[in-house]
C-alpha cells in the first residue's frame, strides 16, 4: 500500500524551509531553460480514445482486484480517462490554441504507482479532504479519534482514504455527454469516522469540453464529509515543467490563514494586500519567489484554502471559482462549483523523485491543484459552514472544469 504520509506537513525550522524553497526555484527554473534550449518535447502520456463515447479496459490490479479505465471522449477530441482505484482521473487530453492534444493531468501509467507512491495524483479524497487538527473531532458530544498520517493531523480520510479503495464502475446515461459513475461504501468505522457512507461520484464530459463532477453520499448515522478530486494540473502539459508562468484568478476576497502544522487558525483573513490576492489574475509564481510572507513560508508555496465570493457561507448555486491560463499554449481552464472553498495547491512538496508518463520527474511547482471544497478541519471550527451529514439527508456538490483555449 502507498505511504500514509505523501505530503509533508513542514520543514523543521523556517530557515530550513526558506533554504529549500530557493534551491528548489532555482533548481525549476534552470532545468526548465535546459529543457527548453534542447526542444526537449514531453510526451502526451494518454492517448485519446478513438470516437466519441465511452472505453472501458483494465489497468491492472491491487492486492487480487481488478482495476478498470473508463475513458470519455467527446465530439472534439476531448478525452478524461478515470480509474476505479481511487475514482482517479488518469488524463486529461487537451488541445491547445493550434489544435495540438496534451494531457494536462499529472498521473501515472500504471497501477503500481498509484498504489505506492502517488501524492493523491488525480483521486477522490475522503472520508474527510484536506486536515483536521490532531486527528480527532466531537460529534454528538462523542469524540471520535483518525488516523494521524500527517503528524499532528488527519490528512484526506487517514492511512487508507477513499483515494486507495476500489470504487465501482457504471455507465451513466446522460444528455449532456458520456458518462460513468464510480460507487464506494465505507463501512462504519472505517479510519474512524463514524456511520456507514453511500458514496458516488459521477464523471460527465460534455460536448462543450467540460468535466462535470457530480458527489453525492448518504449516511445511517451522524458523521463529517468533504469530499473533492485531488487532480494536478500543468496546461502546457504533463512533465513540461514549471507552472509558476501559468496565470490564476480566483473570485476569493478572502482565505483561512493557517498555523505552523496548516490547520486553518479559525480566522477568515481578507486577501488585499497579500500574496494570496488573486482577484485579479496574475502568475502563480509572482508572489512565491518573493517568499516573504510567513503564510508562503510556512506551505513552502501556496496550500491554503480560499473564501468564495459568496452571498451567505450556505448558499449552494454554481459559481465560477476561478480561472487559469497559459500563455504558452493558451489553454484555459475555468471552475465553477457548488462548494463554498477552494484550497489552492501549488504542487510545493513535488521534490523529483517521481515521474509520470513523459518520463519526466516532477519537481516543485510542476502541477497545480485547485481542489473544491468545504474549509479545512471544520468539525473542530464552529464558525465555519458545516460538513455533518445526518441520516435522512443526502449530501451533494458539484464542480464543473471547463476547457478552452485564448490568443
Amino acid at each position: 500500500m502507498h505511504p500514509a504520509n505523501r505530503r509533508p506537513t513542514q520543514f523543521p525550522s523556517p530557515l530550513g524551509a526558506r533554504l529549500f524553497l530557493v534551491l528548489a526555484l532555482v533548481f525549476t527554473s534552470t532545468a526548465s531553460a535546459a529543457m527548453a534550449q534542447t526542444g526537449a518535447t514531453p510526451a502526451t502520456g494518454a492517448t485519446p480514445a478513438a470516437s466519441a463515447g465511452l472505453a472501458s479496459e483494465p489497468f491492472g490490479e491491487v492486492d487480487g482486484q481488478p482495476v478498470e479505465k473508463h475513458t470519455l471522449t467527446n465530439p472534439n477530441g476531448m478525452s478524461v480517462a478515470i480509474l476505479t482505484y481511487g475514482a482517479t482521473v488518469q488524463s486529461i487530453m487537451v488541445p491547445d490554441r493550434e489544435g495540438n492534444m496534451e494531457n494536462v493531468a499529472l498521473g501515472f501509467d500504471n497501477i503500481e504507482d498509484y498504489d505506492t507512491i502517488s501524492p493523491y495524483f488525480g483521486s477522490i479524497v475522503g472520508r474527510y479532504a484536506n486536515r483536521i487538527a490532531e486527528g480527532t473531532f466531537t460529534l454528538d458530544g462523542e469524540t471520535y479519534e483518525l488516523a494521524i498520517n500527517n503528524d499532528p493531523n488527519t490528512l484526506h480520510g487517514g492511512d487508507e482514504g477513499f483515494d486507495n479503495k476500489i470504487w465501482t464502475a457504471e455507465e451513466v446515461d446522460s444528455a449532456d455527454g458520456p458518462s460513468v459513475m464510480m460507487s464506494y461504501t465505507s463501512p462504519d468505522g472505517e479510519e474512524g469516522y463514524p456511520g456507514t457512507l453511500d458514496v458516488s461520484v459521477t464523471y460527465t464530459l460534455t460536448d462543450s469540453d467540460e468535466i462535470r463532477i457530480d458527489y453525492a453520499a448518504t449516511t445511517d448515522a451522524p458523521t463529517v464529509i468533504n469530499l473533492s478530486n485531488h487532480t494536478y494540473f500543468n496546461l502546457a502539459g504533463e512533465g513540461s515543467g514549471t507552472i509558476y508562468d501559468h496565470e490564476l484568478q480566483l473570485n476569493a476576497s478572502n482565505f483561512t490563514p493557517v498555523d505552523e502544522t496548516l490547520i486553518p487558525t479559525g480566522e477568515i483573513a481578507p486577501v488585499a494586500g497579500t500574496p494570496f490576492d488573486f482577484t485579479t489574475s496574475k502568475p502563480i509564481g509572482e508572489d512565491i519567489r518573493d517568499a516573504s510572507s510567513e503564510q508562503i513560508m510556512i506551505g513552502l508555496g501556496y496550500d491554503h484554502n480560499f473564501v468564495l465570493d459568496r452571498d451567505a457561507p450556505d448558499d449552494t448555486t454554481m459559481i465560477e471559482a476561478g480561472q487559469v491560463m497559459d500563455p504558452a499554449t493558451g489553454r484555459i481552464m475555468t471552475i465553477s462549483t457548488t462548494e463554498p472553498g477552494i484550497q489552492f495547491y501549488s504542487g510545493n512538496f513535488l521534490n523529483g523523485s517521481i515521474a509520470g508518463p513523459s518520463g519526466q520527474a516532477y519537481r516543485q511547482g510542476d502541477g497545480f491543484a485547485l481542489e473544491t471544497q468545504h474549509y479545512p478541519d471544520s468539525p473542530n471550527q464552529p464558525d465555519f459552514p458545516t460538513t455533518e451529514l445526518r441520516p435522512g439527508e443526502e449530501f451533494t456538490s458539484t464542480t464543473v472544469y471547463a476547457f478552452s483555449t485564448g490568443e
